[in-house]
């Protein structure tokens, strides 16, 4: 006969539910490669729009002649454009949870390299979107003239609807921009291939622009038009941040992505650059560069307008990049604790709901202080994406440096170089642009690494008053009985101070005391379940799987179940209280997403215990 187990002697359980998954949820919910390239892509691919546009610009001030430097320098980018993607793809590879230069910087360069690249991330990401905005308003605004005095307008409609289509899933976002990502391309090779094959343009567009001549040409101001022709390659490094979003394989898939996107986007440069550099096409009134050479290949009848529409429209949709990367890597930072839990949060989607909507309202912001004015954004658009640049490819030496695998020296080579080149293209745009707007920069990703700073330093703290890696006192129980029908079920994410707490109040409340805890991976549950066992409180854990990385919807399931079973259920919801009000944000206000959602769809009884803050 087996001998009966004392009824007080802790029994250790790991039960695992497979919750069924809703829409928006599992892998078909991630992107294909060419679902990668329409969601991370556009902004990379529009910017031929007014990277070749920058340059010419910037040499036009040289006189009309030194428009046939626009070929060489942009062969030059184009080189550029080849090390950078040779390296993102071995970023894609080194770091497949994603984070791109700050992935980078935080295993190979330290933690102060990586709050850099994480500001100059956030920095370039929010431009992206108030630049693609407003740059497809203008073009729209050439074509129709009507709209001009409504830019703005036009700018916050569009982001409007870019941040509805994101709240509704990433992969919805990517069929959306399929078609005109495959548009687009179509269009601008279209202009290429016949542009070329023309002897002369078929129109003219635009009217004359006198542009006095102010400079010599020389280094300095080739060193100026590569720099803001290096315009055109923002965007290169988003798909590294957003590798999680990809399908399995994610890294050969996001790979791939990374290779189709610099062999398209390479193409189209060298061949509008081609056509500027015969027809020596300059900077003209009420019309874009692109818009000329699109009147050169298509004359000016309904080709002329729909090619400009489909730009205005890749334009616009090109800011989807942010929305799909910047969440990402405000994931990342609060994961770190440098950027406030709750950016970590996604719905069942899944979507970083609130990373969204803070890309959305800082963009917001931007373009209404400057009017929707694309040349009064260019000044900082590129400052941010090449710090990363830069940051990304140090790194890549340092990383091949220590761990030396086969061929190594000929990678560090390459990123050493790559790393050389952006670095002085971030210089010539900080000094030349410093008084133009880069001073605004200058100032912006410091205050930011000042905020991550400030957020880890509470956050530590808070650790450290939880008890966060300690293995708290045993809870104790009443002299009290235990009812057989009443279970009190305790919601936590980790072995802490306030566990111990919420433990001992719920022993306190008699009946059975049921600890749960979420976990997205087997190692999780492997330390979850050793922590628990070294802790040994004598109460149940039940550690419940969440394949699609939320927290909220497994416990509720679990709950149902148990009241289900005709047990009386009492939840007891261990929250943080902080001292100050300004440190609520900073909390991800799960405990109460919960407590709302176990309110609206179960009968059992929630209660709240706060665990209060004294920093």
């Amino acid at each position: 006969m087996t001998p009966r187990r004392p009824l007080n002697r802790p029994v250790h359980v790991s039960w695992r539910v497979r919750p069924q998954l809703r829409h928006g949820e599992g892998e078909r919910q991630h992107l294909t490669s060419l679902q990668g390239l329409a969601a991370l892509s556009l902004d990379a691919l529009s910017s031929v729009a007014y990277g070749p546009e920058a340059i010419a610009l910037i040499l036009v001030a040289a006189g009309g002649a030194a428009i046939g430097y626009t070929l060489p320098i942009t062969l030059a980018i184009v080189v550029l454009l080849t090390v950078l993607v040779i390296s993102y793809r071995q970023v894609i590879a080194a770091y497949p949870n994603g984070g791109g230069s700050y992935a980078v910087a935080k295993s190979d360069l330290g933690e102060r390299v990586s709050l850099l690249a994480a500001a100059a991330l956030i920095v370039d990401y929010v431009l992206t979107v108030a630049v693609s905005l407003a740059a497809g308003a203008a073009s729209l605004a050439s074509a129709f003239p009507v709209l001009a005095p409504h830019l703005l307008a036009i700018c916050l409609v569009g982001l409007a609807l870019l941040t509805a289509v994101n709240l509704y899933g990433i992969a919805e976002s990517a069929r959306v921009l399929m078609l005109p990502t495959a548009l687009f391309v179509v269009s601008v090779l279209g202009v290429v291939v016949l542009g070329l094959a023309r002897s002369h343009p078929a129109a003219v567009v635009g009217a004359p622009m006198h542009v006095p001549v102010t400079d010599t040409l020389g280094v300095l101001l080739i060193l100026k038009a590569f720099s803001s022709g290096c315009s055109a390659l923002t965007g290169v490094e988003a798909i590294a941040n957003g590798v999680p979003m990809f399908r399995e394989p994610r890294v050969a898939r996001a790979q791939r992505t990374e290779l189709l996107l610099g062999a398209l986007l390479g193409t189209m440069l060298v061949g509008l650059a081609l056509l500027i550099h015969r027809d020596r096409v300059q900077p003209r009134h009420d019309v874009t560069v692109l818009a000329q050479l699109t009147a050169g290949a298509y004359g000016t009848g309904w080709a002329y307008y729909a090619t400009n529409l489909v730009v205005t429209l890749a334009l616009a949709l090109a800011a989807n990049t942010s929305f799909g990367g910047l969440p990402v890597l405000l994931s990342l930072l609060a994961r770190d604790n440098r950027l406030p839990h709750l950016f970590a949060l996604r719905t069942e989607r899944p979507v970083h709901r609130y990373g969204v909507v803070a890309v959305a309202v800082a963009a917001a912001v931007i373009l209404i202080a400057v009017d929707a004015r694309t040349h009064r954004l260019i000044p900082m658009f590129a400052i941010g994406v090449f710090i990363g640049f830069t940051i990304s490819q140090v790194g890549l030496v340092r990383h091949w440096a220590t761990l030396r695998p086969p061929r190594w020296l000929g990678r560090a080579l390459l990123n050493g170089t790559g790393a050389l080149l952006t670095a002085g293209a971030t210089l010539v745009l900080l000094t030349t642009k410093f008084l133009e707007g880069a001073w605004v920069v200058a100032i912006v990703i410091p205050l930011l690494i000042l905020l991550f700073a400030r957020i880890e330093r509470y956050y530590t703290a808070v650790e450290k008053q939880l008890g966060v890696g300690r293995t708290p006192p045993r809870p104790t129980r009443p002299a009290a009985v235990a009812e057989a029908g009443k279970v009190i079920i305790i919601p936590v994410s980790d072995v802490t101070t306030r566990t111990e707490r919420a433990v001992s109040a719920g022993l306190a409340l008699g009946g059975e005391v049921v600890v749960v805890a979420v976990c997205f991976t087997e190692e999780e549950v492997h330390d979850l379940r050793t922590r628990w066992n070294l802790w040994d409180p004598g109460v149940r854990l039940e550690i419940l799987d969440s394949p699609q990385h939320t927290v909220v919807r497994p416990v509720l399931d679990y709950i149902r179940q148990v009241a289900d079973s005709g047990k009386w259920v009492a939840v007891l919801i261990p929250t943080v209280e902080p001292r100050h009000f300004r440190h609520r944000v900073l909390h991800n206000q799960r405990d109460l997403f919960l407590m709302v959602v176990l309110r609206e769809h179960t009968d059992v009884l929630v209660c709240l215990l706060p665990f209060r803050i004294n920093t």
